[in-house]
């Protein structure tokens, strides 16, 4: 025997407005936990530690979380931070300073040029000194092996 359920107007328009209570504006897709840390490649734990840090903030729909479109794009935004160095603190200090709508995007994009110009120049001089070492330890090993080439030279000749 088959049921079937038909829905009123109300009951679809109380649905539709559920739904929509629960996306951002001009959002139209909600993602599941389990699918962000599939796409993202990252564990349960993980996304739940960004969002003990306050750095997501997932609805619950259901009991169940719930990521809008930009929980998605600030979870991109924080791995590609981690991934070159950005304490948890600076990542949610950029975060926070785009808003709720965007409001705070100049300052946003202030904050990241004054942060990678320091972290360039801070790499920059890194380098440099990586390159004298680099060329400290050939002239060492240069030295060295002319030192034993002629040691073993000597050692030869006065085998004969």
């Amino acid at each position: 025997m088959s049921f079937k359920t038909v829905a009123t107007a109300a009951e679809v328009a109380d649905a539709q407005a559920f739904v929509a209570s629960h996306r951002d504006e001009g959002t139209t897709e909600l993602f599941g936990i389990t699918e962000l840390c599939r796409e993202f490649g990252i564990t349960l734990r993980a996304l739940r530690f960004y969002e003990d840090k306050g750095l997501l903030s997932p609805r619950r729909v259901n009991g169940a979380r719930v990521y809008t479109r930009r929980d998605r794009a600030r979870l991109a935004l924080i791995l590609r931070a981690k991934a070159i160095g950005s304490p948890l603190s600076e990542i949610k200090r950029y975060l926070d300073l785009y808003g709720d709508h965007g409001e705070g995007r100049v300052q946003q994009l202030q904050y990241v040029i004054d942060r990678t110009d320091a972290e360039i120049a801070d790499l920059e001089k890194k380098r440099a000194q990586i390159d004298a070492t680099l060329a400290e330890l050939r002239v060492i090993n240069t030295s060295c092996r002319s030192h034993l080439a002629e040691r073993e030279r000597i050692d030869k000749n006065q085998a004969k």
